[in-house]
């Protein structure tokens, strides 16, 4: 069963990882990460944290999803921090091009998931149906009325809490320190987005 999870390149110990100080200390960046986000984006269009929207939860899941794809099609682990810091060119080109977030991260993950196939990665096809389970999610919260639109958004990037813990207790496809990371971030942004939509 793990063995469709694998990249090729083998997990080596690390020093960041592996103890529970050191864990929580990922995990509460991650979580301030969120937060940030949270922040950020909601100001971006002249608002508090408190006026988050659909969208903001959507793009966070979408980037997570990526950087478990990426990392998946290229079997190299750390590509996942790497799209986590180059995610926010998609968010970007997409309002350049006038073109819906969800559309771009949808073809940027189709072109990832080519890539991957075509490389023989087996860790792609289920890299793959979780962006389409947890993406396709945020991305119907997209089209419903703003408060439970925000509610289920928040709730898919929440859940993908527990896609974070599958990797990092099996130490797969992406380094134990993104996957810790990314519960916090999860979390927290996916929480506070249920809880604002109550």
């Amino acid at each position: 069963m793990t063995e469709t999870f694998e990249t090729t390149v083998p997990a080596r110990p690390s020093r960041w990882t592996g103890t529970w100080p050191a864990n929580a200390a990922w995990i509460v960046v991650g979580a301030l990460t969120g937060f940030g986000l949270l922040v950020g984006g909601t100001a971006i269009t002249g608002g508090t944290w408190q006026d988050a929207v659909a969208e903001d939860p959507t793009t966070a899941v979408g980037v997570a999803a990526l950087c478990y794809l990426a990392a998946a099609a290229t079997g190299i682990r750390w590509t996942a921090w790497l799209v986590a810091l180059l995610a926010s060119v998609v968010p970007v080109a997409s309002e350049l091009l006038d073109t819906p977030r969800w559309i771009a991260f949808a073809l940027v993950g189709l072109v990832l998931t080519g890539i991957g196939l075509a490389r023989g990665r087996r860790a792609t096809w289920p890299q793959a149906a979780a962006m389409a389970g947890f993406f396709g999610v945020a991305t119907a919260a997209l089209f419903l009325e703003p408060r439970i639109g925000l509610a289920l958004a928040g709730l898919a990037l929440a859940a993908h809490a527990g896609w974070d813990v599958v990797h990092y207790r099996r130490d797969v496809v992406v380094n134990r320190s993104l996957a810790l990371w990314c519960i916090g971030l999860d979390l927290t942004m996916g929480g506070i987005c249920v809880v604002l939509a109550l």
